[in-house]
């Protein structure tokens, strides 16, 4: 089969498409002709080996994973002895995240319990978007800062992949969303049902006046006593992602910004769930989140598309379709 690999680090021009046995899969796995793949910001570590505490997870000298990808969207060809809850034929979905990643190539060996149905409504290039930056998202919000309706919840950085499904979320949650973005996205923020959205640019976060029961901060930067002021007393700030300084700066300095105080401050690690993804299935077939699709490119430009996401703000998702 083609496969896009990557036997280096380095920039998006070591990947090189090549032909690679068939994937074979296991009692407890399923084959998917795969029609569409998204990049997330993970994609960019293991294709570079940076930051390079990375590199313990994903190969020291290599990539341990040569062939790069996470999200899936595709079509059951055969399933192993052990699989109960899928056919031939079926539509799933997946994020491979948590299981050697693989996606970028014409077929995939997925577990069972990674896979969930694809939404109906979704097309696979749609269904492609959703599973790593919506699972993200979801989990955030509902398991980190445990949002409730009626919460007021500011989403610093919030028009990239999971930025426009946190935004979606929280509303379908019934919280009061102010997002955080900028200047070009504002009226996008808008369509998503964004409450308010401020311009960061042009916002002194140390002046303004709203706090918020939660703060989930995606992209960007502002210090940890800048979100800790936002908040309301009981109020919860969580970091998705950002740099490697940020990291440690949420996770070590943060218990000491919240001493003898009811605020809480950290930072925050997608897990896989399965259970999640049915729910974020639910969310979409009943038009509550849509996943937002920034550019689109064919196999043979994948290393356009890893360039585009490496030097631009996407505004949604990066797709990349595999030939039939």
């Amino acid at each position: 089969m083609k496969a896009i690999t990557t036997r280096r680090y380095g920039s998006p021009t070591v990947l090189k498409a090549e032909e690679v046995p068939d994937p074979v899969p296991k009692d407890d796995e399923l084959l998917i002709k795969v029609h569409a793949v998204s990049l997330n910001q993970a994609n960019l570590v293991l294709l570079k080996g940076k930051p390079f505490l990375a590199r313990f997870a994903y190969g020291l000298l290599k990539p341990k994973h040569i062939i790069p990808g996470s999200d899936i969207s595709g079509v059951v060809k055969a399933v192993g002895k052990q699989v109960k809850r899928f056919k031939p034929g079926d539509e799933v979905y997946a994020d491979l995240s948590n299981y050697g990643f693989g996606t970028l190539a014409e077929y995939a060996s997925v577990p069972e319990e990674a896979l969930a149905l694809k939404p109906a409504n979704l097309s696979h290039l749609q269904a492609a978007a959703v599973p790593l930056a919506s699972l993200t998202a979801l989990q955030a919000l509902r398991d980190a800062v445990r949002l409730q309706p009626g919460h007021r919840i500011m989403i610093y950085g919030s028009s990239g992949g999971v930025g426009t499904f946190a935004v979606q979320i929280a509303k379908a949650f019934g919280a009061t969303v102010t997002a955080v973005c900028s200047k070009k996205h504002k009226e996008n923020m808008k369509l998503l049902g964004a409450d308010y959205i401020l311009d960061y640019e042009k916002t002194d976060l140390t002046k303004y006046y709203r706090s918020f029961d939660a703060i989930v901060a995606i992209n960007g930067y502002q210090p940890l006593a800048t979100y800790k002021k936002l908040l309301n007393k009981n109020g919860v700030y969580v970091m998705v992602g950002g740099s490697v300084a940020q990291m440690f700066e949420a996770m070590l300095l943060g218990p000491i910004f919240t001493l003898a105080s009811s605020k809480k401050l950290g930072n925050f690690l997608k897990k896989h769930n399965t259970e999640g993804l049915a729910e974020l299935t639910n969310l979409i077939e009943e038009d509550k989140v849509r996943p937002l699709v920034d550019r689109v490119y064919p196999f043979q430009e994948c290393k356009e598309a890893f360039t585009y996401l490496d030097q631009h703000h996407a505004y949604g998702k990066v797709i990349i379709t595999i030939p039939n």
